[in-house]
């Protein structure tokens, strides 16, 4: 009777451990292999239509980053090109959004970020093109998503910043997929096509 009560012991603690263990053995099975990089910081803007955004506006939302100007007459056109390309496969998924921060408030009013929109098909309801005080969108830039941005009158201009977007993911965490020796790639590339397809396909594993 002692082996059977041991028996019957030991078979009760494989049971209770199995139960606590399947639920982490199916979340490291399903989650994605996207690096963390860190927390995206506080923010609170304007968008086009007027309406406050912050990191809440974005809870349980997969949403891209990105830095730039509406008069920028070098990269952007190209980063906007390619966003809406994003827009466009995800044009009817709410939990998908977009973060466009202009490093020229000054210029860019929610008027100016409204006619913008308008004019380049940006539709997506969860679409945000952010105006506000420039040194917050700069520090934002630089310091909380480590994007260069600047202002340099002696380029065309007036401003220089990155090209890169970023991924958040639905807890308001920066992602981003590996490179063959396992290293996080941080940003994805706005004017490369390539990249642009595997910042879509990275949303869906989030998704």
């Amino acid at each position: 009777m002692k082996k059977n009560y041991s028996y019957i012991g030991i078979s009760f603690i494989i049971l209770i451990f199995g139960i606590w263990a399947i639920p982490k053995i199916i979340k490291s099975v399903s989650e994605p292999d996207l690096a963390t990089i860190g927390a995206v910081p506080a923010f609170s803007f304007t968008d086009q239509n007027e309406k406050t955004v912050t990191n809440e506006t974005f809870k349980d939302k997969v949403y891209i980053v990105e830095f730039f100007f509406t008069t920028c007459p070098s990269i952007c056109p190209i980063m906007t090109e390619n966003m809406i390309k994003i827009q466009d496969e995800f044009l009817g998924n709410p939990k998908v959004g977009i973060a466009s921060f202009s490093i020229d408030p000054a210029h860019d009013t929610p008027q100016v970020l409204k006619e913008y929109a308008q004019n380049k098909g940006i539709t997506k309801p969860q679409w945000h093109l952010l105006t506000g005080e420039k040194e917050a969108i700069f520090k934002l830039a630089n310091e909380g998503f480590n994007l260069y941005v600047g202002e340099v009158s002696e380029v065309e201009g007036g401003f220089e910043h990155s090209g890169f977007f970023a991924l958040v993911d639905e807890e308001g965490n920066i992602r981003s997929r590996k490179d063959e020796s396992g290293n996080p790639i941080i940003y994805y590339d706005g004017l490369k096509d390539k990249e642009i397809q595997m910042l879509k396909e990275d949303i869906k594993k989030l998704l």
